[in-house]
């Protein structure tokens, strides 16, 4: 197969319940929904952790958290690396060695200091979490269109639960126009870059992989007024999990939702902070029909393969929570993933997969072989239509904290998810009978069977990866007869 050009869009902190193609019928994302009615979507796609670095990470190199070990955002880093080891095999790195020119604009957040420049790629780093507002290049930019700089007005502000006053900034009114937004400014260098890497490609037939992340719709929802207002609170129905208890749940997710205060916001507060986290996400949605139009437009659509995704969801009230935390909620696991390559069917899958099955299917996308260590399996068989020979019925989950370490493990199947919480109680949730995941059916006794199934599954698959959280669940969970043979090292030569 001859190497596909590869564009890449990303958002972060995206719920994928927020998109029509994913059943929403209230919020406008026409170029997203149209990519998915050529394309695969994906129906139960995951993140394999709601963090920022460690996902981004675990995209680039094809591993697991665990195994590459950038385990937190290095703005509050509990003490993992910093950035990647040189020895950890790169997406981009093994492209340009497949004759690939690469580029990246936006979103990096891989490590500390180390930016997209660093691996080679053309394109310039904009470091940190967070939309750079006063990056010289924004200002720049702006002042060259003349746009107004960087303004908000009508900040919304949680509250410290410790009563020092202000807390997190959620939202605000920005004043500049939709076309000076850093969305835009975003789009517009893609732009500049793909029409480079189009007249390589028909004077050399030189491939390309082009990458645009957006840092929307992460809060706060810094919007223009035209998306900030664009949909109605009175239409927008509140999540059913805000009515959550707290009961029979770790304690962190209740100490999560002070620390947002999300209780100080009443039903008609959140139901506008919705409301315009949805305006931020049309807002993304219309810069990504800007590039897949000009991806048209160079007559580059039938060799490009156009991928969507998120990092990681987004809570926005869901369980009392807002951001994302030590809480593996459907919430901020599920993400969107959108997959368009020339030639495959349109269609919809309901096979689990993961963000980390992006890394091999581009790989074989671009006929470079995929390194033996890498942890994702392609999906391009699954793109194309092709028997896989059996369905994935399972994906695995980890958490190694935020703002102070904390370690989960989940499992979630067709029915029920496990979440394994060592410092805490575990969750079992009964997802046919509970969609929401309000009530923990860990003790319940109907689901003794259904706990010990879940639980030996998952501590297989934690072996059989080498993540050493097995090594608690050796003595620690219900496993019987399945634990491993030498957890302790030398314990069985000595016994």
């Amino acid at each position: 197969m001859a190497p596909r050009n590869v564009l890449f869009l990303m958002t972060d902190q995206h719920r994928v319940d927020t998109l029509g193609c994913y059943g929403n019928p209230l919020v406008d994302t026409p170029a997203l929904d149209a990519l998915a009615a050529e394309g695969t979507r994906l129906d139960r796609f995951y993140t394999p952790t709601a963090i920022c670095t460690p996902a981004r990470a675990s995209l680039a190199t094809g591993l697991h958290p665990f195994r590459h070990g950038m385990l937190n955002n290095p703005e509050r880093n509990g003490g993992s690396k910093d950035e990647l080891s040189d020895e950890d095999p790169m997406l981009w790195g093994q492209l340009k060695d497949q004759g690939y020119s690469v580029g990246h604009v936006g979103k990096w957040h891989i490590g500390r200091e180390r930016g997209p420049e660093f691996y080679g790629l053309d394109g310039e780093h904009l470091p940190g979490a967070l939309n750079p507002v006063h990056h010289p290049s924004y200002e720049k930019w702006l002042e060259e269109n003349g746009f107004p700089p960087f303004s908000v007005s009508e900040p919304v502000f949680g509250t410290a639960a410790n009563g020092t006053g202000r807390g997190h900034l959620i939202a605000g009114r920005l004043q500049q126009p939709a076309e000076a937004t850093i969305e835009a400014f975003l789009t517009d260098r893609t732009l500049g870059l793909l029409d480079r890497y189009a007249a390589e490609w028909k004077a050399n037939a030189t491939p390309f992989m082009l990458s645009c992340h957006w840092y929307g719709p992460h809060l706060p929802y810094l919007i223009p007024d035209s998306y900030y207002d664009l949909y109605d609170p009175d239409d927008v129905p509140l999540p059913a999990s805000m009515a959550e208890t707290f009961a029979g749940k770790p304690e962190v997710q209740r100490q999560y939702s002070a620390y947002w205060s999300s209780d100080d916001f009443d039903a008609a507060a959140w139901r506008k902070l919705i409301a315009v986290y949805w305006g931020y996400v049309t807002m993304i949605d219309h810069q990504a029909g800007r590039l897949i139009e000009a991806l048209k437009g160079h007559g580059l659509w039938d060799d490009t393969a156009v991928f969507f995704t998120a990092d990681h969801g987004e809570f926005t009230g869901a369980h009392r929570l807002n951001d994302k935390g030590p809480a593996m909620y459907e919430d901020i696991y599920r993400i969107p993933g959108i997959a368009r390559v020339p030639g495959a069917p349109a269609q919809v899958s309901d096979d689990f997969a993961s963000l980390i099955d992006l890394n091999p299917t581009i790989l074989e996308l671009a006929g470079a072989p995929v390194p033996e260590q890498c942890d994702g399996t392609s999906l391009l068989p699954l793109l194309h239509g092709a028997d896989s020979g059996g369905t994935r019925d399972e994906i695995v989950a980890e958490f190694h904290g935020h703002h102070f370490p904390y370690s989960q493990r989940m499992l979630r199947d067709r029915r029920h998810k496990l979440v394994h919480n060592p410092e805490s109680v575990h969750e079992l949730y009964d997802l046919e009978t509970d969609p929401h995941e309000l009530h923990n059916v860990y003790d319940a006794p109907a689901y003794a069977e259904v706990r010990r199934d879940l639980t030996v599954r998952l501590y297989r698959e934690l072996l059989r990866r080498g993540d050493p959280a097995y090594t608690w669940m050796s003595y620690m969970a219900d496993i019987g007869g399945d634990r491993a043979a030498d957890v302790d090292g030398v314990a069985e030569e000595v016994a």
